[in-house]
């Protein structure tokens, strides 16, 4: 099949089994160091499948100034769902003669930087599935940054989706939300030290063993006027 055919091939089944959103990016136009990923990988594995899942609205607004346990479960379960398409996806490239490395959804490599194996917010971006928001979070037009995401490295040959010309204009409200004030008027300024240190606050005081908030999350969301 043609590049195309393989992108239309995969989008129809991932969004079959679940993904709000699908995309593929050039990984070697990110011009990213992958230090938690085997060496070699990447020039092997090119392209960079990133799949989409919307979070519910009815948890989302249910947030006010801290996490809540049921967000806790659905932030869990959507990582589960994602890693299990992504698993899904790499078992349909493999049955086509090609390789798949499916990237895990929310395993975190370096605590306090919020790092894992990759980001796959830049593989994200890079796909066209949104941009960089101020809140440090990929924020699609469609759902804003009400949304978790998954990425599968491969080496099956795929059109690519290009980045969005877009980004949060003169939206601010996720600015004054934060309750660590970690977010800047300037993306790039958004301060990540900050951020940990409130959800680490959030993780003891809420009681849910992990480090999330979802406070900028329901800030951010597409005005529907």
């Amino acid at each position: 099949m043609s590049r195309e055919e393989n992108y239309q091939s995969l989008k129809s089944f991932s969004t079959s089994n679940g993904a709000s959103l699908f995309g593929v990016a050039d990984l070697r136009k990110l011009k990213e160091d992958f230090p938690y990923l085997p060496n070699g990988v990447v020039e092997k594995l090119g392209y960079g499948i990133s799949i989409g899942f919307r979070l519910s609205t009815s948890i989302i607004e249910g947030i006010v100034d801290r996490p809540t346990r049921i967000y806790f479960h659905h932030y869990k379960q959507v990582n589960y769902l994602l890693d299990r398409l992504a698993l899904q996806v790499m078992d349909f490239i493999q049955k086509l003669g090609y390789e798949a490395l499916p990237i895990p959804a929310s395993q975190v490599i370096d605590r306090e930087k919020q790092i894992g194996h990759l980001s796959h917010k830049k593989v994200a971006i890079q796909a066209g599935l949104g941009w960089l928001g101020r809140n440090n979070l990929v924020v699609n037009p469609e759902f804003g940054a009400r949304v978790r995401l998954v990425t599968i490295l491969t080496d099956l040959p795929l059109t690519v989706d290009k980045p969005l010309t877009l980004d949060c204009g003169t939206c601010e409200k996720c600015l004054n939300v934060c309750p660590a004030d970690a977010i800047k008027e300037n993306p790039e300024d958004f301060d990540y030290l900050a951020c940990y240190r409130q959800l680490e606050i959030f993780r003891r005081t809420c009681n849910i063993g992990h480090h999330i908030c979802g406070i900028c999350i329901k800030a951010c969301k597409p005005d529907k006027s």
